[in-house]
């Protein structure tokens, strides 16, 4: 049999915080050369992949003990620490998250996690805040964090009433990971869970710090970071990869990391958009890693409408879809500033975005060809934790233009939003209505709730506004409570 016919397996190398030394990956990247794989990927939280046969195998598990590195082999039980260490310097403002912070945190980890685990500075937009199970996100404390848990394959955010002190981060998250593990039945997989309960379960062990918060966490006004190319700072430079097709050739890598080695840079970093980023490149060492680009082919200046999309990580359906529709944004000349968009082909992925392409996994769906639901966050901002649902139910044909008339309703927000805020005379414009109205809809039988009429057989008069409704109102079909409704978009019921 050739090799090419072989099983091919995938393997996971975690690289806490999205940080490796140019000696450690040096070292992997040797042992993937002399057992012939050729490239690598980077995943969405910041770790590493790369296929290999049955055969290239065994010299690579050996080759990764004698490192004293853990691999994953076809599973994904050990998820990456995401932090936002990479954007410190470049795209934050923080004034006491400094990498020492960062790395105390990151080498105090004496067990494996086996939930997701954010370090997440709150004045960046380059890394997502909410996409782990244990999100901690800095305060205006010092040394003190906002902790917002997402239990597994759940939507619901359960925010820690009390900040949480650096140093108790990593006996914290062994905690509630071991209370939620062992407690399978009440933590995982719940549509609800008791969040104080298991707060008040940790507080009985009165080993941590907690410090009243002095004030909410509030979320920054989104935008993704070019994170590409060439771009001073600090009288130096960074340099961002970006792979259109996520792969990274273990030959070009090793070019990288001979530069860094000859130019003194000692560790590289990864970030949730499969992208690398190299700091600290002197100006008089640029023309060497221009040499690197160019041997190797690379090209460093995509648009930005191309850098704004999150896809599961090894997932070829969402990366095609990605690249078919940023053709058709480009074809259409469309606007995507400050949105970025993710593909949920698995719909409990831990992808964000300001808009959501998600896959029906539906006997329907199946029945009438590739179903999908658009979903924006509130707002637009992809740290929300809220989605609405815009339209449910489309064919693969028709994405292309509902998501150009979803960017346009979000483009005339901003404008909307933008006149509110000048001293300009602009009536005009400020008369016009959104183009888009909302009805509530029940998740199992698609009745809908419009506010305008009401509910004449339950007694609501026409024009009762969702938010009013006594908390006993149901569906009139299927008996669901009215609280599990979701808004959609009224102009698109046509559409279904």
């Amino acid at each position: 049999m050739e090799n090419s016919e072989l099983k091919k397996h995938q393997i996971k190398v975690n690289l806490p915080g999205g940080i490796v030394s140019v000696g450690n990956l040096t070292e992997i990247l040797d042992i993937l050369e002399n057992t012939s794989v050729e490239n690598i990927r980077f995943g969405t939280r910041q770790q590493l992949y790369f296929s290999a046969n049955e055969v290239q195998l065994e010299d690579i598990e050996y080759g990764f003990q004698t490192l004293d590195i853990r691999i994953e082999i076809d599973t994904d039980v050990y998820p990456n620490i995401v932090s936002s260490y990479v954007a410190e310097d470049l795209f934050t403002s923080s004034n006491w998250l400094r990498e020492g912070v960062y790395k105390d945190i990151l080498d105090a980890f004496g067990y494996t996690p086996r939930l997701k685990i954010n370090l997440i500075d709150d004045s960046q937009t380059l890394i997502p805040f909410f996409s782990g199970n244990l999100n901690f996100i800095s305060s205006d404390i010092g040394n003190y964090w906002h902790l917002y848990v997402r239990l597994p394959k759940t939507n619901q955010i359960y925010y820690w009433s009390s900040l949480v002190y650096s140093e108790d981060i990593v006996l914290l998250s062994e905690m509630i990971e071991r209370l939620v593990l062992n407690q399978k039945s009440i933590y995982d997989d719940q549509s609800r869970f008791n969040g104080q309960q298991l707060e008040e379960m940790v507080n009985e062990s009165n080993k941590f710090i907690f410090q009243a918060p002095s004030s909410p966490l509030k979320l920054p006004d989104f935008q993704v970071p070019y994170y590409e190319g060439f771009n001073s700072y600090n009288n130096k430079y960074w340099l961002g990869i970006y792979r259109r097709n996520e792969l990274f050739p273990i030959s070009f890598l090793k070019d990288l990391c001979d530069i860094c080695s000859k130019s003194r840079i000692g560790q590289l970093y990864t970030t949730p958009w499969k992208s690398l980023i190299i700091k600290g490149v002197a100006s008089n060492d640029r023309k060497l890693w221009n040499i690197a680009l160019n041997k190797n082919r690379i090209n460093v200046r995509h648009a930005s409408n191309e850098l704004n999309w999150q896809t599961e990580d090894l997932c070829t359906e969402s990366l095609q879809l990605k690249h078919e529709l940023i053709s058709a944004f480009n074809e259409a000349d469309l606007r995507t500033f400050k949105l970025c968009f993710a593909i949920k082909i698995n719909p409990k992925s831990g992808l964000f975005g300001s808009i959501i392409i998600r896959k029906q996994n539906t006997t329907a769906s199946t029945a009438t060809g590739t179903l999908f639901d658009l979903l924006y966050t509130t707002d637009f901002n992809p740290n929300s934790n809220h989605y609405n649902t815009y339209i449910k139910g489309i064919q693969r044909a028709d994405l292309l233009g509902h998501l150009i008339d979803l960017c346009e309703h979000y483009c005339q927000l901003q404008t909307l939003a933008t006149v509110a805020q000048t001293d300009h005379n602009y009536e005009t414009i400020l008369d016009a209505e959104p183009k888009i109205t909302y009805v509530q809809q029940c998740p199992h039988c698609l009745s809908i709730y419009d506010e305008t009429w009401g509910d004449e057989d339950f007694g609501i008069p026409s024009n009762t506004a969702f938010a009013e409704l006594p908390d006993n109102y149901c569906c009139p079909t299927c008996e669901t409570s009215h609280l599990e409704f979701t808004p959609i978009a009224k102009e698109t019921l046509n559409s279904h």
